[in-house]
């Protein structure tokens, strides 16, 4: 279990990073063809609209958003599925940490390697 939960924190940690939002080929193989997803502010997204999404929003900010991630937990929820969770928040500029989130993925396999179909991001208290 502890190499499925490395792998798919790597995963999913360079969905984070400002370099691979912006790279639309690297987003296709990273986000399942049927990917969705309901957002932090509730809004319903699907993989062309996150790609667009995530474009748009690397474009019009002043800095790239440093986001902090932790308490990764995950559960196999088969032999090609698994229910990956963890807690992020996002750095300012002046090192405070704001827009807590609990985040949930379900990853799949088809054999071909690990791929996000679903994402999901619910606004949480500050726990640091």
């Amino acid at each position: 279990m502890s190499d499925l939960l490395t792998d798919l924190q790597r995963l999913e940690s360079q969905l984070h990073h400002p370099g691979v939002r912006l790279d639309e080929s690297r987003l296709q193989a990273l986000l399942h063809a049927a990917f969705h997803e309901v957002g932090r502010s509730g809004s319903r997204y699907d993989r062309a609209g996150i790609v667009r999404f995530l474009a748009e929003q690397g474009r019009n900010v002043a800095y790239p958003e440093d986001v902090v991630a932790d308490q990764f937990a995950v559960q196999a929820l088969g032999p090609a599925a698994a229910l990956l969770t963890y807690r992020t928040a996002h750095r300012q500029p002046d090192g405070t940490l704001a827009r807590h989130t609990l985040r949930s993925s379900l990853w799949v396999n088809d054999g071909a390697g690990w791929q996000l179909l679903y994402h999901q991001g619910t606004p949480a208290g500050a726990p640091w």
